[in-house]
Parts: structure tokens; sequence; C-alpha cells
């Protein structure tokens, strides 16, 4: 066995893209996901933790918007017949790509079989592996709200991750130790507040360690800890370049599923309303390979499920050949044994890049064989090694390394949102609620306040993709926050099918608490 050991975390979110009404885009991002994702790593999980010659080990986080998608009823019951409805399209086709389509087929049918052995419990079966030690589940944010930018009121930092706690330990067995903290992002003194929502490690992008006050003695491969006794790990390029990468690494690959090729596209509008969608969007039928990196989309050959597999085998023993290289020069220099950090995306694997969950079945299979020690983060920590005292820097993993992203010329004025709302949400929750007939009312304000600090809208719109909808969530959120302290202020009434409707939409974190955004005396 190589000395040292190797932990991949996976960071598994989407914002809370809830609907009442069934077809919507957002609702198509959590089945996809759902099918490509979720279903399958759940699958490969439990089918590796069977064997005896395998030792399956990953931390997760789970965000607690993810969480409210996975419990929620109304998309359960919705979800079959999304499954079945690309079925249907999938049996209807006349294509000469008939392998292709079988093994969507197959897989498709998988999962749904999956879904309903469990009967849409996935929470339950995460749990599970967690309490058999195969998983360690992080927690996140609660909304996955980019933190640096709501420092200016530190109680909506604390109400982000007091109600995360809480949710967790509503669904789970376990109490979260680690939290995914939302884009690895970190500021000076972040930690003080990590500590008292008991939260006591995360992973950060690597220059937040590299730049850590005193410079950690072995740079990215060793946890550190700050003086409030919360450990930080660091991401290290070397493990995640070759698996994120599409440009560099695995996942372009002429052999495995082009991600931009889906069937939503390609059919004519009248095909898509007969299966009640109105616009143009991705189905989630993909029947085409990569081909090359220069092939237009309309030129890609078809899909072949052996070819990837055989693609797949050699991809994961490459990876796995290169992590021990790396843990034997590594070793050499350290008086510990090295740590190599590897953090993605949880829908990398199976969404972005379809091979992922079979890829990480081929790294549980072939670990052993080439020496490499699987490992959660949790269990790092548990090993009887002194980790050195330093204060990590400012940072994240997004473009740029620092807050740029989420603070552009496209963004910005979220933020002054942000903080008018949180402002005037600290201040009532500090005075006190005088009647108990807005305790509910508050309750709500609260979870709209929450659902506008998503970093993922004001990713979105940097980005440039989907900005329409970014826009109208975050509007919609604030709106409804201030209609409701509106009311709460005697400035105007809220009618109680009103109240009911935002209630009935916004139905997350039973367990809210306004207590969470009082200020300390």
């Amino acid at each position: 066995m190589t000395k040292g050991n190797l932990a991949i975390v996976l960071h598994a979110h989407l914002p809370y893209v809830r609907s009442e009404e069934p077809g919507s885009l957002e609702e198509d991002w959590f089945f996809q996901a759902l099918v490509e994702c979720y279903l399958p790593l759940l699958e490969t999980l439990e089918e590796a933790s069977r064997s005896n010659d395998q030792a399956p080990k990953i931390t997760i986080g789970l965000s607690p918007t993810l969480l409210s998608l996975l419990e929620d009823e109304v998309l359960k019951n919705r979800f079959k017949q999304w499954v079945e409805v690309r079925l249907e399209v999938l049996s209807s086709l006349q294509t000469d790509n008939i392998k292709a389509a079988l093994h969507l087929t197959d897989h498709l049918n998988f999962q749904l079989e999956s879904w309903n052995r469990c009967q849409g419990d996935l929470i339950g079966r995460f749990d599970k592996l967690q309490t058999t030690e195969v998983i360690d589940i992080l927690t996140c944010a609660a909304t996955h709200g980019y933190l640096p930018l709501l420092r200016e009121q530190s109680e909506a930092v604390r109400a982000q991750l007091k109600t995360a706690v809480r949710e967790h330990k509503r669904l789970f067995t376990n109490s979260p130790l680690g939290i995914w903290l939302p884009e690895c992002a970190y500021y000076e003194g972040l930690d003080k507040i990590m500590a008292e929502a008991d939260l006591r490690y995360a992973v950060l992008d690597g220059h937040g360690l590299l730049n850590a006050d005193p410079r950690p003695r072995y740079g990215l491969y060793a946890p550190i800890c700050t003086k409030n006794g919360v450990a930080f790990f660091g991401r290290d390029s070397e493990s995640t370049l070759p698996v994120w990468s599409a440009r560099d690494g695995y996942p372009g690959n002429p052999n495995y599923r082009e991600f931009h090729r889906d069937l939503g596209w390609d059919l004519s509008i009248e095909k898509l309303k007969k299966i009640g969608i109105n616009e143009k969007r991705p189905l989630g039928i993909k029947l085409f390979k990569i081909s090359s990196k220069h092939t237009p989309l309309e030129n890609k050959q078809q899909y072949d499920p052996q070819a990837a597999q055989e693609s797949l085998e050699k991809d994961a023993e490459h990876y796995l050949k290169e992590r021990k290289n790396q843990l034997l020069k590594l070793e050499k220099s350290m008086k510990i044994e090295p740590l190599l950090i590897a953090p993605f995306d949880a829908e990398l694997f199976g969404h972005w890049w379809f091979e992922g969950p079979k890829f990480l079945s081929q790294l549980f299979i072939k670990s052993k064989k080439e020496g490499i020690k699987l490992i959660t983060l949790k269990e790092s920590l548990q090993l009887k090694t002194q980790i050195q005292l330093c204060d990590p820097s400012p940072s994240s993993w997004g473009q740029g390394g620092f807050h740029n992203y989420w603070l552009d010329e496209s963004n910005a004025w979220i933020v002054h949102q942000w903080s008018k709302a949180g402002g005037e949400m600290v201040r009532i929750c500090s005075e006190g609620i005088k009647q108990e007939s807005n305790i509910k009312i508050i309750k709500q304000a609260a979870r709209e306040l929450l659902l506008s600090q998503s970093s993922d809208w004001s990713f979105i719109l940097k980005a440039g993709t989907t900005t329409a909808l970014a826009r109208e969530r975050i509007n919609l959120h604030i709106k409804r926050f201030w209609m409701l302290i509106n009311t709460i202020n005697d400035k105007e009434i809220i009618e109680n099918k009103v109240l009911e409707k935002i209630e009935k939409e916004d139905c997350l974190f039973p367990l809210i608490s306004p207590i969470d955004w009082k200020k300390k005396i």
C-alpha cells in the first residue's frame, strides 16, 4: 500500500427549483440530475460497498436546497411520468443509432427501478451509507449563499449555517461535522461562525491554504486548523484537473457521450408540444459521442457504450497510477502521510460527464490493486497526526480565485438588496415579534430572504445563460420578503390566500428559526 491517502469530495447541489406547475425548465434540471447523477451515484456506492474486494470511501456534501427537493412529495409524484415520457420518445425514434438508444433506454429503466425500490427515498439511502461509514455527509449553507458577500451582517451568515445544520439533523441520523462552503468561498472570521454552528472542517481552493498565515509546512497535502478549532483542507489541482476538465482531462475522450447534442434541440417544436414541452430545450436524451474536440455538433458520431466502457477502464487506471506516483514523490519530503484532496461538483459525475459514476466505480475496483487508500475527510482528521495552526486566506474556487465572479457589473446590484433586506431582518428579529400572528409571517420572510441569497442566480447572471430566469427568481423572493416584512411593520396587509400561496410554493426548512438573525448582546 502506498504511503498516503486520497480523499474524493463531491458537492451535490441544486438551487430550490420547485414549481407548482409541472414541466418547468427548473424541474427538468432536477429530474435530469436524478437519473444521470444522484441515482447512479447511489447505485455505484451501494454496489461497491457489497463487494469484499472494494473499499469505497467518499465525502459528499448534500445542500439543504437539494435535500428539500429530494423529500418533496409533489416532485416525487411527477418523476415517474417524466422518465416515462423520455422512454416513450426513445421507443418512437426512427434512427440508425439503435445501440445508443437502447443503452439509454436500459439506463432510464434501471434508474426508475432503483427509484421504485426505495420509493423515492434517496435521503434514506444516503443516510444508510453514512451509518455504514461508506460516506461522510457534509452540509452546506442553507441556500448556497455566497458567504463573503453576506458578511455585512454576521447574523445573515450565521442564519445560513444554523438553518443548514438544523435541517441536516432533521433528515439524517448523524449531525454534520463538516460543511461544503458554497463555491469554497472563505473570508477572515468565518471559522468563528462555523465553530458556533458546531462545524469543524471544510475544503478550500488551493490558494486558500497556500496563502495562509503562517504558510503551511506541508502545503496542500495536510489539513490546517484555526485557533477557533476549525480544520481546512486544500484542493489539489493535480488530482482534480484530469477529472474536471473536458478540454485537458478524461471527460473530453472522443468515445464519451456528447453533452451538448440533445434530442430536445433536434426535434421540431411540433413534436415537442406533443410531449407537453412548448419550447426547445434539453430533454436529457443524448445519443452521440464527442468524436473530437473540433467536430461540429451536427456531425457528431454515434455513441458506442462498449467503446466508452473500455476508455473508462483505461482512464481510471491512469488516474490511480498518477496519484500513486504523486504520493510516492510526496512521502520523500514529508514526515507525515500525504493527503490528496480531490473535490468536484457531484453533478460532473453523470450529468456533465455521463460516464462519471462508472469512472468512480472503476476507481473503487482498481484502487486496492494500485495501492491507493481512499479516505473521508472525517477519517483523515481522526488519524493521530499533529495539525499546524494557521489562518486561511480569503479565497474561492471560482474564476480568478476570489469573489469577482459573484461580484461584477452583471450581478453586484444583488448585494445591496441582500444588505438592505438582511439589515431589516436582523432589526425585527432582535427587537422581537410582538404579535403571535406574525410568527408565521416572519418565518416565511426568513425563507424568502435565504432563497434570494442563492449564489446560483449570481453565477447565472455572470455566465450569461438563463439570465431572465435568474433575475426573475431573485426579484420574486425579494418582493415576497418585503411584502411579508411590510405586513409585520403594519405598512400593508397580506391576504391569507396570498400567504398560503407563498407558503405552498416555498415550503422548505420547516424548522426555520428567526432567532438565528437576532443580534448577540
